[in-house]
């Protein structure tokens, strides 16, 4: 009788555990942007610890001491945990990724250290292609323990200059040089407003801040084009780009 109990328990539970398994893969996938690999993982994870309630269950119907069994399974997940104490920080890490989404694949960020475009978003790591085409792969804890910059999450970016001139050079005429290289490339957006306006009097030269708001993917190209076309422009207008200097006073002593 009690293995026949047993067996009800076993098959009834196994039943459960699936159409317990089975609503929760339905409720992730409902998840706007869930990773499949992720619901996978899940699935089985929840499978075989609910399997292990039932096991335990139809044995102790069976009459057999489930207590040592729990305590043996109790140290093996403590090992197992700890063997694998940074692997788990990278599945949860993972995990964090995918739910909140701080970026996605294609986007250009900045994390870890590492500046590239992401390829793509696993359980473990985050696999990323640098502007020189270079593969690295990112452990994901790496990527949540450091701070996240999102280079493209906008569509549109700021393109900042710092551009200097000669204490002798005419600052009207500069600043109107500049505000008219600005505004002849027609990448920039003109309603988000140009700013060109002196702010430092630097040891060598008197510096200027150039801003521009562009689409970003053109960030890039209209940040070399600017630089390439204020050095020649200045040229044809007279108007010096000073290097650091040092006057050096030597006196003679009687």
């Amino acid at each position: 009788m009690s293995i026949l109990m047993a067996l009800v328990v076993f098959l009834v539970g196994k039943w459960i555990v699936r159409r317990i398994t089975n609503l929760l893969v339905s409720v992730l996938r409902k998840i706007n942007g869930m990773d499949e690999t992720l619901v996978k993982f899940l699935e089985n994870i929840v499978y075989y610890i609910l399997m292990i309630v039932v096991i335990l269950a139809a044995l102790s119907e069976l009459g057999i001491e489930t207590t040592s069994f729990m305590a043996i399974l109790g140290a093996a997940g403590l090992a197992i945990g700890l063997a694998l104490q940074g692997s788990l920080g990278n599945f949860a890490s993972g995990v964090m990724i995918i739910l909140f989404k701080p970026f996605k694949v294609g986007d250009v960020v900045t994390a870890a250290g590492v500046t590239g475009s992401v390829q793509e978003v696993s359980i473990f790591n985050t696999i990323m292609i640098t502007p020189d085409n270079q593969k690295i792969i990112v452990p994901n804890s790496a990527i949540t323990n450091d701070s996240i910059t999102n280079i493209n999450a906008n569509p549109t970016r700021r393109v900042d200059l710092v551009v200097g001139i000669g204490y002798d050079d005419d600052i009207k005429k500069a600043k109107n040089v500049l505000n008219s290289i600005v505004e002849a490339d027609e990448r920039v957006l003109k309603e988000k407003g140009i700013t060109v306006a002196v702010s430092e009097l630097a040891d060598s030269s008197v510096n200027f801040v150039v801003r521009a708001w562009v689409n970003t993917p053109d960030y890039w190209a209209v940040k070399f084009d600017l630089t390439e076309t204020i050095k020649i422009t200045f040229d044809n207008e007279g108007i010096s780009i000073p290097y650091p200097q040092q006057d050096v006073h030597h006196h003679n002593q009687a």
